[in-house]
């Protein structure tokens, strides 16, 4: 589908941030913008389901999709019964889509693609494993010639090869770049995300919750369980395997080495981010509960009283912990996601969900990131700390949100880190109706940064990440007559390592 393999080593460029205009090497390494959409698309494609969706859909592989527009997402979709993730952004974004870039799960079946072409994308990359139609379908009937088209190979339907060939064809004639994006991982980046996900403030509750357990035994096994979904699902079994499946598709040029070799690499790569973000995020146990107000009268009128399921939540916050990972803040990386919940049922797999807005930490759009400060609260000179610089990740998941907030939506927020005094203002005055959060800074106040206003939030259903109340005993501290108070804290101290997510890396670009 591709002349172009962008997946190996290159001379060494870098990339300025999504935010800022960086020339400058950061602290450590973060995620490249192509291998943060990559990873939102292949998360996408794992959307929980209604029971009603997850019946065997034949030959059509289910898929993620993320819109892109300037480096911000517009859009995060999937595949549902009825409609393609392709052309569920059709629907939502119509002509919006034009010069935006799509990147999708898997290449795109060929009804989706001539509308997307259609509507002037800008670019459209896709992971070439198993396609939309899938090739791995086998049918035991044989096939009588078309037209121009030669009797499709052992084990494949006719489907799946006219898709193949009619996906070319529209590649050959189309104005968008048509390529597969991948990159290496920053060196040291892989074990950051580990460490800093076996650290976070979710597997940090857990931990309070329970001192017994062995943080390290628990994410360990979490994360081997995912990497072998997550392997299973993405990497198209083995090498040979994979060859055989671009071949049916068109794409014997990705066969060739090293192409091919960089190709899985750079996917295992990403899969194995994946499950080591995942891994931070363990149901088990935990999960998100309603923080009841003591007043037996609900703040919210019933429509917006209902929140999401516990996948769903933890889907979205884990989209929201892969976006931290983006984050220009040398010491604290927290990202956040916006969804609202519609009136009407839509028809793809994110049922009524559709999204408002995502962000992440960063130094403000166009500007310079050595002119601001990168040191953390330990040092001694408050002018020259970053926080009076730093736009938080709720700020602008608000400032570029994709669309308005709508009179009588419940609108979700999914952030990684409780909201700040200064962020809980805006919550309010934006019209968010539920919080989706871990509360591990509730109530602290650390001079330049507090989190006191959150414990007395009104009008917005909380949300807390913490052991099923049905675990609990009424002796428990965590929930008292009904209510979910503040927990016990451990010290204030915080391990630097923990918390410290990086600022600048380099980005090798792909090979062509």
């Amino acid at each position: 589908m591709d002349g172009t393999v962008r997946s190996g080593p290159g001379p060494e460029t870098r990339e300025s941030g999504t935010q800022t205009d960086s020339k400058t090497q950061g602290h450590g390494p973060r995620l490249s913008k192509v291998n943060l959409f990559t990873l939102l698309s292949l998360w996408m494609e794992l959307f929980p389901q209604e029971p009603a969706e997850e019946e065997d859909q034949g030959q059509i592989r289910r898929m993620g999709l993320v819109v892109v527009r300037d480096g911000k997402v517009m859009g995060l979709h999937c595949s549902g019964a009825e409609l393609h993730a392709g052309q569920a952004a059709i629907i939502q974004h119509g002509p919006c889509l034009a010069d935006c870039q799509l990147y999708f799960s898997r290449r795109p079946c060929a009804t989706c693609l001539k509308m997307i072409i259609n509507a002037g994308v800008g670019q459209i990359s896709f992971w070439p494993g198993d396609p939309e139609v899938s090739m791995q379908t086998f049918s035991t009937t044989s096939h009588s010639n078309t037209a121009g088209f030669h009797s499709p190979p052992d084990g494949i339907t006719e489907d799946a090869a006219l898709d193949a060939v009619a996906t070319e064809k529209l590649k050959s004639n189309s104005r968008p770049h048509i390529c597969v994006l991948l990159q290496p991982l920053a060196p040291g980046l892989a074990q950051f995300i580990g460490q800093t996900s076996m650290e976070c403030d979710f597997m940090e509750r857990v931990m309070d919750d329970d001192p017994g357990l062995n943080s390290e035994a628990l994410y360990s096994s979490q994360r081997r369980k995912h990497l072998k979904d997550f392997s299973q699902h993405f990497l198209v079994g083995t090498s040979q395997q994979h060859r055989d499946i671009l071949r049916r598709m068109g794409l014997e040029n990705f066969c060739v080495e090293p192409y091919f070799s960089n190709l899985r690499e750079n996917m295992r790569q990403l899969v194995e981010v994946l499950a080591a973000v995942a891994a931070g995020v363990p149901l088990q146990c935990h999960g998100f509960y309603r923080e009841q107000c003591p007043a037996s009268k609900p703040s919210l009128p019933p429509p917006l009283q209902e929140g999401v399921s516990q996948e769903v939540a933890r889907h979205c916050i884990i989209q929201a912990r892969l976006l931290a990972f983006r984050t220009e803040d040398p010491k604290v990386g927290v990202g956040a996601v916006i969804w609202a919940r519609g009136l009407s049922a839509g028809c793809d797999g994110t049922g009524r969900l559709y999204l408002v807005g995502c962000g992440y930490n960063a130094y403000p759009a166009g500007s310079q990131y050595a002119e601001y400060p990168q040191m953390d609260a330990k040092q001694e000179d408050r002018q020259r700390r970053k926080y009076r610089f730093i736009v938080h990740a709720e700020q602008n998941a608000l400032t570029f949100r994709t669309r308005e907030f709508k009179p009588g939506e419940p609108t979700m927020l999914f952030v990684t880190k409780c909201p700040c005094d200064e962020c809980v203002p805006l919550i309010i005055g934006a019209g968010v109706t539920h919080i989706y959060t871990s509360d591990q800074d509730r109530d602290k106040d650390k001079g330049d940064i507090s989190y006191l206003r959150f414990s007395s939030l009104k009008g917005v259903n909380k949300f807390i990440w913490q052991r099923s109340p049905s675990l609990c005993s009424v002796s428990s501290p965590h929930v008292v007559n009904g209510y979910v108070g503040k927990h016990s804290r451990q010290s204030e101290q915080e391990s630097h390592s923990n918390k410290k997510l990086c600022t600048r890396s380099q980005d090798s670009p792909s090979i062509s």
